[in-house]
């Protein structure tokens, strides 16, 4: 599966800045920038983040690539799937 990456940053309550990719489907309507953020704030919420924090800016395409068969089964699963990059603890 052709997936599209989209880098992603957001600011945490203590200050320190986190770091994370959203991997959607490369497709048209998975790639739609509301579609992502909703992802990304999904994200969030879960990790106890306020999501309001994120805006189109912080969550910018940054490449495609092929997904390895566990990313693929989560998208599949979920519709997108994350890779914590920085200060996702």
């Amino acid at each position: 599966m052709q997936i599209a990456v989209f880098d992603t940053y957001v600011q945490r309550p203590d200050g320190r800045r986190m770091h994370f990719d959203v991997l959607v489907r490369d497709q048209h309507a998975d790639r739609d920038p509301d579609v992502v953020l909703a992802h990304a704030r999904s994200y969030l919420a879960a990790k106890g983040v306020s999501p309001e924090s994120l805006a189109a800016r912080e969550c910018r395409f940054c490449h495609t690539e092929f997904a390895p068969p566990q990313i693929e089964a989560q998208i599949t699963h979920s519709g997108f799937a994350i890779i914590e990059m920085e200060n996702c603890d």
